[in-house]
C-alpha cells in the first residue's frame, strides 16, 4: 500500500504543533493509509520537539532558518511515496488529504489548498484571505501551508529553491507545472493569522510594495523578510496590538483594499455618467489614477510568467500560464496607457492654472 509522509517544518512552535499533529493523525487514520509524521525542528529553543515526539512524530533536527531547505530535510528523510508539506500552524482535515489522494491517484504531479485564518485578524485580511480562496482555483497557485506532491515529481524538480527565503512555495509550484498537472483543491485548511495579527495594514502593504518593485532582494535575503517569516518570538502570537495607530493603518488597508476590488466596476459605468466637473467623477479621477500605478506592478509579474512559460513542458499547464501571463500583460498595458494619460491631463491642468 502506498505510504503517506507528513513533513511539517518547525520552529519554536510548542504552543500550536499539538493541534496540528493532532489533525494529521486525525485525517491520516480516516484515509486509511501507511502514514509517517516528519517533523523538522529547525534551531527551537522551546519544547517543540518533545511534544512532536508526545504525537509519534519523527523529529529530524536541523539548523537551516530557511524554509525551503528545512522543508527539503523533511523530504530527504521520508519514506513515503506521497510527500505532504504542513506548515506547523496548520489545522488540516480528512476532506483535503483524501481529495489530495484522489487526484495523486490520477497522476498529478502536485497541488494545494486554499487557506483560511484562525482567530482574530484585520478585517482587510478576511477580505483577501476570502478572494484568494477563489483566486488560487482561478490562478492555479497556493500558499505553502498545505502542498503535496508525489515522491518522483519532487526528485525532478530538485524540491523548494533554497535561494528563496520567501514565496519558496510559488517557485515550487511552478516547478511542479513543468513535470505535470498542478491541482488546486476546493477544500480549504485553517492555518494561523498570527503574523496578520502583528503586523500593520501599512506595514503589510509596504512589504508588498517593495517585493513588487526588488523582488530579488525581497526574496532572496532573509533580512529583508526576517520580521514576517523568521521571527523567532511566539509571545504574542495570539493578540493584536489595541494602540491607535496600528487601528488607523489597517483602516487606511481596508480602504485600499476597496479602491482595488471596486475598480473593475467603473469599467460597466460609461464616462458621461460621472462627468469629471462632478464629485463622482473626481472620486473616479483620483480611484483611477490610484489603481493605474498600482497596476504598474503587473510588469514584474508578467516577465516572471514569461519566464515560467518558456520552460513550461506540459502543454495544459502551458495554456494555463499563457492565459495568465495574457492577462498580467493586458493589466500592466492598460495600467501603463492610463498612467501616461493621467500624467498628460494634470500636465495640462497645471499648465492651465499657471497660464490663468
Amino acid at each position: 500500500m502506498v505510504m503517506i509522509s507528513f513533513i511539517v517544518p518547525a520552529h519554536n512552535e510548542q504552543a500550536g504543533i499539538g493541534r496540528t499533529l493532532e489533525a494529521i493523525n486525525d485525517a491520516a487514520r480516516v484515509v486509511d493509509q501507511p502514514y509517517e509524521i516528519i517533523v523538522v525542528d529547525d534551531a527551537s529553543t522551546d519544547a517543540t520537539s518533545e511534544v512532536a515526539r508526545q504525537h509519534n512524530a519523527t523529529v529530524v533536527p536541523v539548523n537551516h532558518r530557511q524554509i525551503a531547505a528545512t522543508r527539503n530535510s523533511g523530504a530527504r528523510a521520508a519514506r513515503g511515496d506521497r510527500l505532504f508539506f504542513v506548515d506547523a500552524d496548520t489545522t488540516i482535515n480528512p476532506r483535503a488529504v483524501a481529495s489530495a489522494l484522489r487526484y495523486l491517484d490520477k497522476g498529478v504531479a502536485g497541488g494545494g489548498a486554499p487557506t483560511l485564518f484562525d482567530g482574530i485578524v484585520p478585517l482587510y485580511i478576511r477580505l483577501v484571505a476570502f478572494l484568494c480562496v477563489i483566486g488560487a482555483k482561478l490562478i492555479g497557485f497556493t500558499g505553502g501551508a498545505f502542498m503535496f506532491c508525489a515522491r518522483e515529481a519532487f526528485h525532478a524538480t530538485g524540491g523548494f529553491d533554497e535561494r528563496l527565503y520567501w514565496s519558496e512555495e510559488g517557485a515550487f509550484a511552478m516547478a511542479l507545472k513543468r513535470e505535470g498537472r498542478f491541482v488546486v483543491l476546493w477544500e480549504t485548511v485553517l492555518t494561523s493569522g498570527r503574523r496578520f495579527r502583528t503586523m500593520s495594514g501599512l506595514q503589510m502593504l509596504a512589504t508588498c510594495a517593495r517585493t513588487a518593485l526588488s523582488p530579488s532582494k525581497m526574496l532572496t535575503r532573509r533580512s529583508s523578510v526576517e520580521r514576517i517569516w523568521y521571527d523567532s518570538n511566539r509571545e504574542n502570537d495570539d493578540k493584536m496590538p489595541d494602540s491607535l495607530a496600528f487601528k488607523v493603518s489597517n483602516a487606511i488597508a481596508l480602504l485600499i483594499m476597496m479602491a482595488l476590488l471596486t475598480g473593475p466596476v467603473w469599467y460597466f459605468i460609461p464616462r458621461s455618467l460621472t462627468p469629471l466637473a462632478s464629485p463622482l467623477g473626481k472620486f473616479r479621477f483620483v480611484d483611477g489614477m490610484f489603481l493605474c500605478h498600482v497596476g504598474l506592478v503587473f510588469w514584474p509579474l508578467t516577465i516572471v510568467l514569461l519566464r515560467y512559460l518558456l520552460r513550461q513542458k506540459q502543454w495544459t499547464e502551458w495554456i494555463k500560464l499563457a492565459a495568465l501571463f495574457a492577462f498580467c500583460l493586458w493589466q500592466a498595458w492598460e495600467s501603463t496607457q492610463g498612467v501616461i494619460r493621467i500624467w498628460t491631463t494634470l500636465y495640462h491642468w497645471l499648465t492651465q492654472f499657471y497660464n490663468g
